[in-house]
């Protein structure tokens, strides 16, 4: 048993672990996002008073679900809005140990799955499905979303409570779409999860490189949807991620400082996660005779994981997967991927020349991959002003302290 003086510290790892579901099941017991809100912040608040008296309970999840439920409606039955109520049934509805919020076993674990697709319903902007997304599922702060989406925080937040309020008011149904629906509403779902995936694989600022909680998270979600809807789109997204979280532990020193790629230790590499993620390439193409996004990007992704060493990696065949995923999902982002491969192909002075005619377009003018990619070309091809140049504007344009470092070495270098 936790002894009273842990119990905040005891609170406050059940929050990090188990707050979006709480949030997650409430909204769909209440019905309302900012309401249930509330409620678990109630149920925490009251946690942080009860736990130390009575000891934690067998099931924190339920424990919360249900004083939140019990805090929610106390509240609007103290506005005359329960009016209706019986004593005897709020009597029973209304006590921490609830059954009434936890009963359905299936509907609490699906409670997630139904908020992600009310999130990304088609009735709320895409911008506003992602932010929203982020925010309600995963727990991002609005500042964290809006240095993604490289907006103001106000904005954002506006952003969000205009979704919240698009919902409530065209009454958005909080439930997983009937099979006819599903295919229609995938495609922002799949485009949601691979966001909060790489929010928590290569977080976009602070302190460390990697946020499990979040590529974790999108894994788990990934498995459901293709539980739920077995398509390839889904399988190839699933696939993506797995072979990218396979190589998490090598990504970073003990000290929090980026490796990049080809200096991995590959012997830290997940084998299990590789095998999954390759096989499920195997199975997406299979399933579609015509190669959709995700696959592709997880056919590169295998390239690279099955591959025993960096100089053993197949760029031809990694050239030819960006020309086939430029067809389909053609994007400067792309077509930069696939001027460093063209690099390591033909040379750094192929792939600097490629990069170079991206930026002059005006393309990804401000994003900082794109100038590192510059950097490391030019760097490699002996042109060392040039090189300082783009990696001076990659630091500029950089948030996240370990990738600041990287740079700055790279700097020192030359």
């Amino acid at each position: 048993m936790v002894a009273a003086g842990g119990v905040p510290e005891a609170v406050s790892a059940v929050y990090v672990a188990e707050s979006r579901r709480v949030l997650a099941t409430l909204i769909r017991l209440l019905g309302d996002f900012d309401a249930a809100e509330e409620a678990m912040h109630d149920a925490f608040r009251a946690a942080l008073e009860q736990w130390p008296r009575d000891g934690i309970p067998a099931n924190p999840r339920a424990w919360l679900v249900s004083a939140g439920r019990f805090k929610a409606i106390d509240g609007l039955r103290r506005q005359k809005r329960f009016d209706a109520l019986d004593e005897t049934k709020a009597a029973e509805q209304l006590a921490v140990t609830d059954t009434v919020a936890w009963a359905d076993a299936e509907s609490v674990e699906d409670d997630r799955l139904r908020l992600i697709f009310t999130c990304c319903h088609p009735a709320l902007a895409p911008d506003a499905q992602i932010a929203l997304t982020l925010r309600e599922v995963c727990g991002l702060t609005t500042e964290e979303i809006a240095r993604a989406f490289l907006t103001p925080a106000p904005t954002l937040a506006q952003r969000i409570v205009r979704a919240k309020a698009k919902i409530r008011d065209a009454r958005i149904p909080y439930q997983v779409p009937t099979a006819a629906e599903l295919q229609a509403r995938l495609d922002a779902v799949l485009r949601v999860v691979y966001l909060v995936f790489n929010e928590g694989y290569a977080a976009s600022s602070g302190a460390s490189v990697v946020r499990t909680d979040l590529s974790s998270e999108a894994i788990r979600l990934g498995r459901l949807l293709v539980d739920l809807l077995p398509e390839p789109e889904a399988i190839g997204l699933l696939a993506l991620m797995l072979l990218h979280e396979s190589r998490r532990t090598a990504r970073t020193s003990e000290t929090g400082e980026v490796i990049l790629l080809e200096d991995q230790d590959r012997s830290l590499w997940n084998r299990e996660l590789i095998a999954e993620g390759s096989a499920l390439v195997e199975r997406a193409l299979r399933v579609r005779r015509s190669a959709a996004a995700y696959t592709i990007q997880a056919a590169i992704s295998a390239v690279h994981a099955n591959a025993a060493t960096a100089a053993a990696t197949d760029w031809s065949e990694i050239v030819a997967l960006y020309d086939v995923l430029l067809r389909i999902d053609p994007s400067p982002v792309v077509e930069l991927n696939r001027a460093v491969a063209v690099g390591m192909r033909d040379g750094p002075a192929a792939g600097l020349a490629l990069v170079q005619a991206i930026l002059e377009r005006g393309d990804l003018r401000d994003y900082r991959l794109a100038h590192a990619a510059r950097g490391e070309l030019a760097r490699r091809a002996g042109r060392i002003p040039e090189a300082r140049a783009a990696l001076r504007r990659a630091l500029e344009l950089t948030r996240q302290e370990p990738e600041r470092r990287l740079l700055e070495r790279r700097l020192a270098e030359l």
